[in-house]
């Protein structure tokens, strides 16, 4: 899953044609709002079907609440296809949690943010990666985040990256909530102890 951070993906150097194209798009997605948005995503399902993966047309249309629902599709045992079932979030525990799940992964990208003020990433991603083959033969899960897209890194020249560092904060909250604070809509396969059986031959989802 690759996610853009930050509540704004403009600069003050690029020229006025490309900010205003950012500035749109920010406004007609999740990154003005939340502070970040989902630019692409693939989740393997199965041999027979490979991955799922939604046109970027569509992610980049995602509401607020339909970031929350990939978020828990990606760590889901049944399939992201099915619009009437409620993600079971069977591999939350093991890729987002854990002492070297995603989530600890994100706290020390954003401990590291905190004191930084070399840069500043504009408009840039965190890759989130997890191995589902591994997860189901009871081995570690593989997952990993990247710092990703520097083509707009700026000097920090001393000041604290507020933006990246805002929309991290924001993205580590919905991962935080999905493993101690289900929504109803979610239903109780979203805690940590909930263990699915998913029999698939192969698979990366990220």
């Amino acid at each position: 899953m690759d996610i853009k951070i930050g509540s704004r993906t403009w600069y003050h150097e690029a020229s006025d044609d490309y900010n205003e194209r950012c500035l749109k798009k920010d406004r007609e997605t999740t990154t003005s709002l939340l502070g970040f948005r989902i630019s692409g995503l693939q989740i393997y399902e199965n041999k027979e079907s490979g991955f799922w993966k939604p046109e970027r047309k569509r992610v980049l249309e995602y509401n607020v609440e339909n970031v929350r629902l990939v978020l828990r599709k990606f760590v889901s045992s049944n399939s992201p296809t099915d619009s009437n079932a409620v993600p079971d979030c069977a591999f939350a525990s093991t890729v987002y949690g854990g002492s070297t799940g995603i989530l600890a992964q994100l706290l020390e990208l954003k401990a590291w943010f905190e004191d930084q003020t070399l840069y500043h990433f504009n408009s840039s991603s965190v890759l989130m990666v997890y191995e589902k083959e591994s997860v189901l033969t009871g081995r570690s899960s593989g997952a990993k985040i990247k710092l990703v897209d520097f083509a707009h890194v700026e000097e920090g020249r001393g000041v604290i990256d507020h933006n990246f560092l805002g929309g991290l904060c924001s993205l580590i909250k919905f991962v935080s909530e999905i493993l101690t604070s289900p929504d109803e809509n979610s239903n109780k396969g979203c805690l940590p102890d909930a263990e699915k059986k998913y029999t698939t031959d192969n698979g990366t989802s990220e």
